[in-house]
Formats: C-alpha cells, sequence, structure tokens
C-alpha cells in the first residue's frame, strides 16, 4: 500500500466508532467525496477531511474512544501547548498530562528502559480497541515528530486489545515490530532521541495546523523515500564497508547536494541515519552475544573502545556494560 494512502479498515473502524455513538457516518463520507462503503484506500488528505467532519459531528476529535470527550480544538491548544517546551522528552511529557486532562483514559507515561524511552498507556477500565491506542500513538507521534522537524523511527508497538481482523495493517502503518494481547500499550524509540530541540515556530505552527491532520498521516509514517531506500543498502552490509556519502548519492544516481536537501527534507541526515543503526546493531550484540564490548565496538565501527562508549552514551544514555548487565 503507497505511505500516502490510508487502509480502509481504519475508515472502517472511525465509522464503526461512530455508529456507537448512534451518529450515521454515511453522509459524512459522502460530504467529503467518499462512498458511503469503502472498500479501497483512500488519500490522506481525504482521511484527514473525513476525520474534521467527524469530529464536528461527534463534537470529538479521538471519534469517541477516550473516557471523555477531546472537544474540537483540542488538537490545536495541546500543539501550543508543547511548542515551547524546549527539547523533545518535555514536549512529550506536557503531551501526555494534556492528553490525560482532556481524555481521563487512555494516560500515558514516559518511562525510560534500557536505553529506550517507552510511553506506556493505561485505562483503568480495561483495555480499549486497536483502533484507540493507533489514533492515541498517531496524534502523539505526529505532533512529536513535526516538533523536532524529522521522523522518530518506533522500535516496537505493543497493544493490550486483541488483534484485528486485519491486524497486518497496524504492522505496515507503524512500521515497527507489532504485538496485540500484551499486559500495556505502548511505543518504544531510542532514548537519545529524547534530548532533540523543538525546532518549530508558532508561524509553522499555524500552517502546520491548516494542513492538520492529513500532514501527520503522511509525512512521517516510517522510513519513507530516501531515508528507507538508504536503510535498506546499509542494512545489506556489514557497517566496515558503508560508503561515504559521496559514494552512497553516486550509487542513488544524484548528486550529494541533491541527496541531502532529499534528506533534509525528511527530516534526516546520512549520519544520524547511521548512528541509528549502528546503535540497534550495538545493542542487539550487547544482548545477545558474548562478544567483548571492544569487540562489539570494531563491529559497529569503531577503531577505539573509548570513542564507541562515548558513542554509545550519547545514543542512548547508558553505558555498554550498564546495558548488558540489564539484560
Amino acid at each position: 500500500m503507497d505511505r500516502k494512502t490510508i487502509a480502509p479498515v481504519f475508515v472502517e473502524d472511525a465509522v464503526e466508532a461512530l455508529r456507537h455513538r448512534g451518529i450515521d457516518a454515511g453522509p459524512i463520507l459522502l460530504s467529503v467525496g467518499l462512498p458511503a462503503q469503502v472498500v479501497s484506500p483512500v488519500s490522506a488528505r481525504q482521511y484527514g477531511r473525513m476525520w474534521l467532519a467527524m469530529a464536528e459531528a461527534a463534537d470529538d476529535e479521538f471519534f469517541g474512544l477516550g473516557a471523555r470527550p477531546m472537544r474540537p480544538g483540542s488538537f490545536a491548544l495541546l500543539c501550543y501547548a508543547v511548542l515551547h517546551a524546549g527539547t523533545l522528552e518535555r514536549a512529550l511529557r506536557r503531551a501526555l498530562r494534556f492528553l490525560r486532562i482532556v481524555l481521563d483514559d487512555p494516560g500515558g507515561e514516559l518511562e525510560l528502559r534500557d536505553g529506550l524511552a517507552a510511553i506506556v498507556l493505561t485505562d483503568r477500565n480495561g483495555p480499549r480497541s486497536a483502533f484507540a491506542y493507533r489514533t492515541f500513538w498517531l496524534i502523539l507521534h505526529g505532533i512529536a515528530c513535526w516538533l523536532v522537524g524529522r521522523q522518530l523511527p518506533l522500535r516496537q508497538v505493543d497493544f493490550a486489545s486483541p488483534p484485528p481482523e486485519r491486524e497486518n495493517d497496524h504492522r505496515m502503518f507503524f512500521g515497527a515490530p507489532v504485538r496485540f494481547n500484551q499486559p500495556n500499550s505502548l511505543i518504544t524509540f531510542d532514548a537519545s532521541l529524547l534530548s532533540l530541540p523543538i525546532v518549530r515556530s508558532e508561524q509553522q505552527l499555524r500552517h502546520f495546523l491548516r494542513e492538520a491532520p492529513a500532514n501527520i498521516l503522511i509525512r512521517y509514517r516510517h522510513e519513507v523515500g530516501r531515508t528507507a531506500l538508504i536503510r535498506a543498502q546499509l542494512r545489506a552490509s556489514p557497517v566496515s564497508e558503508w560508503p561515504d556519502f559521496d559514494t552512497m548519492a553516486h550509487r542513488m544516481k544524484l548528486s550529494p547536494a541533491s541527496l541531502r536537501r532529499s534528506l533534509r527534507a525528511e527530516g534526516q541526515s546520512y549520519q544520524v541515519i547511521k548512528d541509528e543503526l549502528r546503535a540497534a546493531i550495538a545493542r542487539s550484540l550487547l544482548r545477545e552475544s558474548s562478544l567483548t564490548v571492544a569487540e562489539i565496538a570494531v563491529e559497529v565501527g569503531f577503531a577505539e573502545p573509548s570513542a564507541f562508549y562515548r558513542a554509545f552514551r550519547s545514543w542512548t544514555g547508558m553505558s555498554p556494560g550498564d546495558l548488558r548487565s540489564s539484560s
């Protein structure tokens, strides 16, 4: 499925959520140019228009999936509340407090675990639908990516709910391992990302809100465009054989300047992509192999263990030994 389209199952989930509220979604779908029965993928802009129309009809931007309604305008207020948080970590903690106040349940907490950041959701009255949690993640992750101006790769997505009929659509959407029937709903990502600065202005926010929610449905989906191609090429070879930037651009039949512009438009850089992959390889080797830390340093491209120690701490917020002992 194209990254700019949304699977029909997510339209069906939204329609069903309104049906539980006693609202006929058929006229709403027709008003935004969709058939009353959606059987094919829809564009992100169509889904975004549908979301806004349903929010107006239900007086709830969360499709009636929370313990309390998320009144229209709450999303915009949330964005303004986190805009000047300074860092991603403070923005996420502030966003979670806001959503707890607005929705009551589900509510989330940010936790640090073995070099990973985990956002863990709880429900006092039992798990909600997978669609409810997906909607929560879409709002939170979409805003977070926009604030720092780059895609934030997820490492794990857990749902406390049972798998939906089309569970593969959830797996494709997140681009990370997805598990259902878990003790808690959560997402994890590299803890090093929490220190990223907020790079947006109020003028940019006004433009962002004019395009929302369609923009968060497509711009920060998992590994898109040039980033995906580069990651695939790097994963296919040992770190010692990774090409320099100019060579990678040549392989992709682009000038270095063109590739740099493409990556910047996706909120990425070649160095960041390499560091994220090296961090993932290092964590895996520390947890699952008997290699020494010095040997792992060589595996991920460091001639000196001391340089690897410094880099690993900057990536994860902990030392290689601390991660290994906690595994």
